[in-house]
This record gives C-alpha cells, structure tokens and sequence, in this order.
C-alpha cells in the first residue's frame, strides 16, 4: 500500500480525475456479467451445462468489446468500429441465450419477465462504452431505442396489457438514461479539467514569452541610447586625440563612466527593479545631445507628473535620444506638456538621411504605452522628425 500511495501522490490532479473516471467505466462495464447471472437466476431453466457456458462466454465477450470500446474512446477520441460491432453481435447473442434460458415451462413457452431486464442490462452496458466519445443527445435517442425493445418484450407476455408494457419500456429507458447522464457527465467533467489544464500550461508559456519580450525590450531601451552615446563620445575623443587637445582625457572618462552606468543598468534589468525618473532622463538626454553637438531644449520638466506616467515617459526620452543620436543634426526640442486627460512628451528633432521605417525600439515603446493605456505617433515632416507619446494623466 505505501508504493500505492506514493504512486497516487505523485499524479496531478488532473491524472487522478482522468484514472478515476477511466476506472468508474471499467468497474460499471464488469458489472455485467453479474447482473445477467442475477437476472437468468431466478427464471433459469437447464437445458444443459453448454448452454449456460455459452450464456457465461458471449456475456464475457460483450463486457471485454465494451472496456475496448472505452479504453480506445479515452485514448483515440473516436469510435472503433471493430469493438463495436463485436459488442452489439455480442450483446444480441446474450439476450437471446439469456431469453432462451428464462422461457415459460408451459406448453407456449411464453417468455418470462427476465426479457426486458436483459435488454436493458446489455444495452446500458453497450451505451456506456459510446458514452466517452458520443454526445448525450444521440445517447438518450439509443435509450429510448432500448427502451422499446424492453416493452416489446413486455408486451409478448400473455396476460401483459399494453399499458403495463409502455410503463415497463417507459422505466427502463429512464434508468438508461438518467444512468448515460451520469457518466456522460463525467467525461465532460473530465474534458472541462484537461482544457484548463491545458489553458494553464499556454499561460505559463505566455508568461515566459512575455518576460522574455520585457527583458529585450528593457535591455534594447536601456543599452540604446549608452551605446549611442559612447560611440559620438569615442569619436570626440579621437579626434581630441589626434589634435593632442587636454579634453580627449574627459571624454575618455565619459566614456568609461557611462561604461560604468550601462553596467549597472543592465543588472537592474536582469533583477526586474529598473526604475526610470523622468527629471533624471530629460536632464541626461541634454546632456548627451549637447556633447554630440546638437541644440537640446527641454520644457515641462517641472511639471508634476504621476509616477507611471514618469516611468513610461522616461522610456519614451531614452529611445527618443538613440535615434536622435542615429540620425538627427542641428536641433532637438523636448517639450512635456499635460492636460486634465494626458501627459505628452513631443519630441522634434532636424534628421539627415531616410530615418526609415519603425524599428523595434519604436515598436517595444509602443507597447509599453500600449500596457499603460498611452499611444506613440511618428511622423516626418519637411526635414524634422516628431515623436509623440502619451498616457492618461
């Protein structure tokens, strides 16, 4: 028993409802041979050991067609035909041995009662392995066609009245059906724990793509605009180099500080804490362009804004400047300007040369508005270039 129940704990919850449901069909589906055995017992007439042996072997036959049936229902999601077949030859041949072995002993050998109860043993039995792949419509069509028959047998009775007979019908077609509801119920259940199952399982696929996605896009923003600027700064540098002018040691240092900054801000990305201050972007963005010899102005950047909106429009400056950085020339104005709606950030810089189509820095930027209920607009216009972004105030 412990092998059992480490067995058992190391299934998840979704293999322990399928084992159980797979398993309420097979014990149902053994139940019946003992209920043919129940039924022939108490109206049996011998009429030698090789009848009831053939009784025992087709009564066997359709119980084994009937667990193939299920088992390749739950497997395949379809219907066999060949186990089918099997188990309807095989379910017609135990009623009748059953009908033959329960007749009357008077001299019309009229049928006892055991008939409709047969019937109706077989065909449940049949019904419940169609069950896991057939839907419960067609299902309760085949009870009442089980039903009929029941009655028909019924109503072959001497002494039966067709009222008796209908109510005989009527009873045992309820009880097929009501007892199909049940286990159509539970492949049901069943197929309703798998699809979560599987809905979680694309979940947690989701999240990993966009953690992914979040971590190219945060690396993509945060290295852009260094990267840029380490470039323009190595190019001052050798040229201050090249004329033996003092300042080339500066913007060496520059540069290595940024070196020293990227670093940094690369591991905050990886540890998913990067914050980013607007104040601190725009101030850094003057900065930067000033040293690449472009004219940066800078307005709004007092104005008090919600910390989201800081952050989302902080990321906006960085990408703004790398592409500014990429292929501007001459001017550059920053203005952040803020109604009782949304925050703006306008970016409007002169660009040399085809600026192209959106990249994946506009495009990630994009999406982050997207996620926090902004949009970005990108339009050229008679040599400048404007990028707009906003969120909601």
């Amino acid at each position: 028993m412990p092998g059992l129940s480490r067995w058992w704990g190391s299934r998840s919850d979704t293999d322990r409802i399928e084992i159980y449901t797979r398993w309420s069909f097979y014990v149902a589906l053994a139940g019946l041979p003992f209920l043919v055995v129940t039924v022939v017992a108490s109206e049996h007439r011998s009429r030698g050991v090789g009848w009831d042996v053939a009784l025992a072997a087709v009564t066997l036959s359709t119980t084994a067609a009937c667990v193939v049936l299920t088992r390749a229902g739950f497997r395949r999601g379809a219907v066999p035909r060949g186990p089918l077949a099997v188990a309807v030859v095989a379910g017609a041949a135990t009623v009748a041995v059953g009908l033959f072995l329960t007749v009357g002993r008077d001299a019309a050998g009229d049928p006892y009662p055991a008939g409709p109860w047969l019937v109706g043993a077989v065909g449940t039995a049949v019904l419940v392995a169609l069950s896991v792949t057939t839907p419960y419509r067609p299902l309760l069509w085949l009870s009442l066609a089980v039903g009929v028959v029941a009655g028909g047998l019924a109503a072959v009775r001497p002494g039966m009245p067709v009222v008796g007979a209908v109510v005989v019908g009527m009873s045992i077609a309820v009880a097929v059906g009501f007892f199909l509801g049940a286990f159509r119920f539970s492949v049901w259940l069943l197929d309703v724990v798998r699809e979560q199952e599987r809905a979680r399982g694309v979940q947690a696929q989701l999240a990993v793509a966009e953690e992914r996605l979040r971590f190219a896009r945060d690396l993509h923003d945060v290295m852009g605009r260094n990267l840029s600027a380490m470039a323009v700064k190595s190019q001052l540098a050798e040229q201050l180099v090249r004329r033996g002018r003092p300042e080339a040691a500066d913007e060496v240092a520059a540069i290595g500080a940024l070196a020293g900054e990227s670093l940094a801000e690369v591991r905050e990305v990886v540890r998913g804490y990067r914050a980013v201050d607007l104040r601190s972007e725009l101030a850094g963005a003057r900065s930067v362009l000033r040293a690449a010899g472009i004219d940066c102005t800078v307005t709004g950047e007092d104005l008090e804004l919600p910390e989201e909106a800081q952050v989302v429009l902080g990321w906006v400056v960085r990408e703004a400047v790398t592409n500014v950085l990429r292929h501007g020339s001459g001017t550059c104005t920053i203005a952040v300007t803020r109604d009782p709606a949304e925050v703006a950030l306008t970016v409007t810089n002169d660009v040399r040369g085809d600026v192209g189509a959106w990249g994946s820095g506009l495009t990630g930027l994009g999406e982050r508005l997207a996620a926090a209920g902004g949009r970005l607009a990108a339009v050229r216009q008679d040599g400048t270039f404007v990028l707009v972004g906003t969120v909601p105030a």
